[in-house]
């Protein structure tokens, strides 16, 4: 029996091949550009076919093996196929179509972040790199984010955060501080008494001290024991001692030798100028007169 090779090369297995390929339709050409298709249909089948192509070619690029130039050469076709691609969404826009760009998907990064770079001309999508395309030498750094440089803060920032909170205002609603406080506050107290405590004994005995002066006699010189701290408080006492006795003698020499009216004499004295005062206002000369005429008849002394 032959074998496969042999029957494909027979003349009746090529001519029933060469009859096939006559009834197929002649093969079509997708149009050089996208404003000669007239058809939405078409235009949305040619789109298909695109995004067919760019697939393929995306699977193959994922490969690492391929070696730079040809990696190169790849992303650069698949860049040459979504610019066609959007001539050709446009064109179905025109035709009445729907907007598949509105909907396209963003480049990413190796992190899966979107990164998108800008066209120089201004029109469509960015030089995009896909696959293994990203890690090649110079390509990589383009996806690397840049170090975060720590911005200064400047007064504003650092008051804006500042509330009551900071300047302790919030610190007992929690009542931490109370328990802390409470036996804290109950020493001072006591270390305070007994501070007051020990003045005061310093005190008596310095007072002491100063009504009985004791004289150690030691050589020819007789020496006066008293502590420093006593001899402090003996200044203090004999200070106010001497200033009380000067305000007392103060008093003492002031005589008085005009006899000082007390509060009624001085409340009908200013009653009597207001009185003069409303009548020299609206009262007229004539009516003064005769007044004062009348009250020297009736002797009255007012």
């Amino acid at each position: 029996m032959a074998r496969n090779e042999e029957k494909a090369q027979s003349m009746l297995n090529r001519f029933i091949t060469l009859k096939e390929q006559e009834k197929k339709k002649p093969k079509e050409r997708r149009p050089f550009l996208a404003s000669e298709c007239r058809d939405l249909a078409e235009a949305d089948k040619w789109r298909q076919q695109i995004m067919r192509e760019i697939g393929r070619k995306v699977a193959e690029i994922q490969n690492e093996g391929l070696g730079e130039h040809l990696l190169r050469d790849l992303n650069d076709e698949i860049n040459k196929l979504i610019r066609e691609k959007s001539h050709w969404e446009r064109r179905i826009v025109d035709l009445g179509g729907a907007n598949y760009a509105k909907h396209s998907a963003k480049m990413t990064d190796l992190d899966g972040n979107i990164v998108d770079v800008p066209n120089p001309s201004g029109r469509g999508p960015g030089y995009r790199y896909f696959g293994a395309a990203k890690k090649l030498p110079g390509v990589k750094e383009l996806f690397e984010k840049p170090p975060e440089l720590r911005k200064r803060r400047t007064r504003y920032d650092i008051y804006k955060r500042i509330d009551s909170s900071y300047y302790g205002y919030r610190d007992e609603e929690d009542g931490v501080l109370k328990k802390v406080e409470k036996p804290a506050e109950e020493k001072m107290r006591l270390r305070a008494v007994e501070e007051w405590r020990r003045m005061e004994e310093i005190r008596k005995e310095a007072r002491r001290g100063a009504t009985e002066v004791v004289s150690v006699g030691v050589g020819a010189a007789a020496q006066e024991v008293l502590f420093e701290e006593e001899e402090d408080v003996v200044e203090e006492e004999r200070l106010k001692e001497k200033e009380e006795r000067e305000k007392m003698d103060k008093q003492k020499e002031f005589v008085v030798h005009v006899p000082l009216p007390d509060e009624k004499e001085i409340e009908k004295m200013v009653l009597e100028k207001k009185k003069k005062d409303l009548l020299s206002k609206y009262a007229s000369d004539t009516l003064m007169e005769e007044q004062s005429e009348a009250k020297s008849m009736l002797n009255i002394k007012r």
